[in-house]
C-alpha cells in the first residue's frame, strides 16, 4: 500500500476521471472468490457504467499489474474507481449498503447495453486468430515459435468491446 495519502495505487493506463476499473477472475476455484467477483460485477451492472474488467486468470499482464499496483500478491476482486483504490468484495459491498457507491459512481458513463458482446459474450478475450490457440506459429525452415500476438492462455483482447 501507498506510504502517504497522495499515493495512490492506480491502474495503468487509466488516467481517465471516468474510469472504473475492475480486477477480477473467471476461474470457479475458489468459491469465495468467484462469488465475490460476481457480487461486484452484478453491483457495476446494476448502476450500467462502463468499467475495465481485467480477469488475472485470464492474463497474466493483469495478475502483475495487480500486484505491482497493491505491492504484494493480492486476490480479487479489487476495485478502482476514478484512479483510486476502493477495495475488495466487503470494502465495495459495504460502500453500496450505505449508498455511498452510488455518489462514486456519478459522472461515469454508462453503458451502451446490458447485452454482452457479441463477438466475445462478455468474456473480453477472444482466441487467437494468427494460432488458433496453440500459442505457436511456424516461422523459417519449419520451425516453430511462441505467437507474438496472443498471451499465455492463447488469447487475444477483444477489439470490440475491450476497455482499457
Amino acid at each position: 500500500m501507498p506510504q502517504h495519502e497522495d499515493e495512490q495505487p492506480r491502474p495503468k493506463q487509466e488516467a481517465s476521471d471516468s474510469s472504473v476499473v475492475l480486477y477480477t477472475t473467471s476461474l470457479r476455484g475458489i468459491r469465495k472468490t468467484f462469488e465475490d467477483c460476481k457480487t461486484i460485477k452484478v453491483l457495476l451492472g446494476s448502476f450500467r457504467v462502463v468499467y475495465s474488467e481485467r480477469d488475472v486468470s485470464m492474463h497474466m499482464e493483469y495478475r502483475e499489474e495487480l500486484w505491482g499496483i497493491l505491492g504484494g500478491r493480492v486476490v480479487p476482486p479489487r476495485l478502482f474507481v476514478r484512479g483510486k483504490y476502493v477495495g475488495g468484495a466487503d470494502e465495495v459491498v459495504g460502500l453500496h449498503d450505505n449508498g455511498m457507491l452510488r455518489a462514486m459512481l456519478q459522472g461515469i458513463p454508462l453503458a451502451p447495453s446490458a447485452r454482452p458482446c457479441g463477438a466475445c459474450g462478455g468474456m473480453t478475450f477472444l482466441l487467437c486468430g494468427t494460432c488458433n490457440g496453440s500459442r505457436r506459429v511456424n516461422v523459417a525452415n519449419g520451425a516453430r515459435a511462441r505467437c507474438p500476438d496472443c498471451n499465455e492462455n492463447g488469447l487475444v483482447k477483444c477489439t470490440l468491446c475491450h476497455v482499457g
